[in-house]
């Protein structure tokens, strides 16, 4: 009896642990693909748009010797008549190579003289992509956007951080459209 209890809580140990396995075991390569989906937006500097629907699409591929390009869009609800708002799209491309500790860079400049410095990791099933730059009037941004894998597709959970204060969050899932 006791034989047969320790087979079947080693199997449960092993259905409980396939997912981050199988995860560490893919990398990168789990995120390849199309994602498309929509969430929300929340923001403390905008009393007009506090909450905005947000459409998304990422796009995951490799780009050789381990590295990862990622493409993301948003078309953007904030701006203009709260019931009517003006739509931006925004998109960013990054090219991200490994840098040797198990994550991935992107650049190598000053991020006072050449723009942002980006970076990413993996943590279980999280794509964690975080960015960091200096803007044009002094104020230290940092980004990071969560991108978990789960059994329905995709979450994103994002933040931006300006001068040490949270000033926008947003929440989307998102579904697989291709490889």
């Amino acid at each position: 009896m006791l034989k047969i209890h320790t087979v079947m809580m080693g199997l449960a140990l092993m259905l409980i642990m396939t997912p981050s396995v199988a995860m560490a075991e893919a990398g990168i390569a789990a995120f390849f693909g199309t994602w498309k989906g929509s969430g929300l937006s929340e923001s403390e500097v905008s009393s007009n748009f506090h909450m905005s629907v947000r459409d998304l699409e990422v796009i995951v591929k490799s780009a050789g010797s381990g590295g990862f390009e990622i493409t993301w869009s948003t078309v953007q609800r904030q701006k203009g008549d709260p019931k009517n708002p003006t739509e931006v799209v925004k998109g960013t491309t990054l090219a991200l190579m490994p840098s040797g500790n198990g994550m991935w860079r992107a650049g190598d400049g000053d991020p006072m003289a050449d723009g942002q410095r980006a970076w990413a990791r993996i943590e279980d099933n999280t794509l964690i992509l975080s960015t960091f730059r200096v803007t044009e009037d002094g104020h230290g941004e940092y980004q990071v956007y969560k991108r978990t894998l789960n059994g329905m597709g995709m979450e994103l959970d994002f933040s931006r951080i300006v001068d040490g204060e949270q000033v926008r969050t947003a929440k989307a899932r998102l579904t697989k459209f291709s490889n």
